[in-house]
């Protein structure tokens, strides 16, 4: 009889519950906060970035081969957010990002000369178009793209110093395509959103050697970053 009751009243609780989750699934919270023109909030988050790298055809240094070994940055910034109709956004997310990676020029054979440390602190400034999926209940996806602008505050691009001494040069001024999903979820104070992102370079970021015939820069065609952010969005 004790095991019936337990059962009863396990069962009982389960059925409540149940009905008290259901009427709260029904409550759409912040019902007005997408009618809003312009929306404001931040961001913050993770990113992993390498490089996409083609080779010339070069008699001097024959073979040459780079590899990328990346760690895991930051990422935090500021979100302005334009309705342009009920499923259509214009955004704006100017932040930083700061990351690093080794590079390996496996065509070297002195380790002094085969490794260079690339560190970067980057502003990042991109124009996105989203596009959002009708909203159900308190969660909506969407994805975004569009075009930004990189500026890498740790380039060395005025260095008179290069790879002979050491020194990996950049270009400072970069521009990128940027593609994304995410997620909306609506609370009571906050409308919170996780995406992922994909960026990827358009124009060659490697600043050349001042040798034509060096090693490290002469056998490179393009070098160009591709990389993957995780954004923890807050409105």
């Amino acid at each position: 009889m004790k095991i019936n009751s337990r059962i009863t009243t396990l069962l009982l609780l389960l059925l409540v519950s149940n009905s008290i989750f259901s009427q709260r699934d029904r409550i759409e919270n912040l019902s007005n906060f997408d009618k809003a023109p312009v929306r404001w909030g931040f961001y913050f988050g993770l990113n992993k970035s390498d490089y996409k790298i083609s080779y010339k055809a070069n008699e001097t240094v024959p073979n040459a081969y780079v590899e990328t070994d990346p760690k895991i940055g930051f990422n935090v910034g500021l979100i302005g957010d334009l309705r342009l109709h009920k499923n259509v956004s214009l955004r704006i997310e100017p932040g930083l990002f700061a990351n690093s990676k080794n590079l390996y020029f496996r065509h070297l054979n002195n380790e002094i000369d085969s490794v260079r440390k690339v560190s970067g602190t980057y502003l990042h400034i991109p124009l996105l178009l989203q596009l959002n999926a009708n909203r159900m209940r308190n969660i909506r996806p969407y994805i975004a793209g569009g075009i930004a602008y990189d500026y890498n505050f740790a380039s060395n691009f005025r260095n008179p110093d290069d790879n002979s001494s050491g020194e990996f040069r950049m270009q400072k001024s970069n521009f990128m395509y940027e593609i994304g999903i995410g997620m909306d979820f609506y609370f009571y104070y906050f409308k919170f959103s996780p995406s992922i992102r994909g960026v990827f370079a358009l124009n060659n970021e490697l600043k050349e050697d001042d040798d034509p015939n060096s090693p490290w820069t002469a056998p490179i065609d393009y070098y160009g970053t591709r990389g993957v952010f995780i954004r923890l969005t807050f409105q």
